[in-house]
């Protein structure tokens, strides 16, 4: 660790290659540094532990667990952790569940290097930041609020529902987000409810409509 980092980052996201790539870009500037480069959240937790961390940057796609979890199980380690979300989910629905599972900031893969850097710089000061295409959404609460029906979903309802208009049965969604069989069923009956859906293909319907998966 550099002894004039200013911002201590941690890296999470499950492929290698990129956690290399975002090392290599965060350690040439002059005021970060990455402290640790993380390919589960269980690893991430490990680390808040162990280094001092200011800022993590998280995708939402990780093998051990939802993005959505690990800001959740990162921030309940850590409050003061600032959180930067680094994703290649462009649509409305994923960054408002993430501003509600605790990230501050939400970017698309997509974005200029540059942006990523300066957005580390701006999370790290407790400051909001979206990628252009979100901004003018996400910086206004009466956009939030029409953003359509999944605003309704808690971010653990989100990720139920993402994972079944995938085509996951309930065993498996249950194991993938370490939950029993039965608290699937319910989280499904709930989400219908919510959505008004009165079965699972009007479900998938719209999720689809929302960007969740595509038909």
């Amino acid at each position: 660790m550099r002894e004039k980092c200013l911002i201590h980052v941690l890296l999470l996201d499950d492929h290698a290659v990129v956690r290399a790539g975002y090392r290599q870009l965060i350690d040439a500037e002059p005021d970060m540094c990455v402290v640790a480069a993380c390919a589960t959240s269980a690893q991430a937790c490990e680390q808040l532990r162990l280094q001092q961390i200011d800022v993590a940057v998280v995708d939402l796609s990780l093998k051990d667990d939802s993005g959505l979890q690990a800001i959740q199980r990162l921030r309940a380690r850590l409050a003061s952790l600032r959180i930067l979300v680094f994703t290649m989910h462009a649509q409305q629905s994923y960054a408002l569940q993430a501003l509600r599972a605790g990230a501050l900031g939400y970017l698309t893969k997509d974005s200029d290097p540059q942006a990523m850097l300066d957005a580390v710089r701006q999370v790290a000061q407790g400051r909001r930041v979206f990628s252009s295409e979100l901004v003018e959404a996400m910086l206004d609460p009466l956009e939030v609020e029409r953003g359509g029906p999944l605003r309704q979903l808690t971010p653990r309802e989100f990720d139920v529902l993402r994972l079944a208009a995938q085509g996951l049965a309930t065993r498996a969604i249950a194991e993938a987000m370490h939950l029993g069989d039965k608290t699937v069923l319910n989280y499904m009956s709930l989400i219908r409810q919510k959505l008004g859906a009165a079965n699972d293909l009007q479900l998938l319907r719209l999720a689809a409509q929302n960007g969740l998966v595509e038909l």
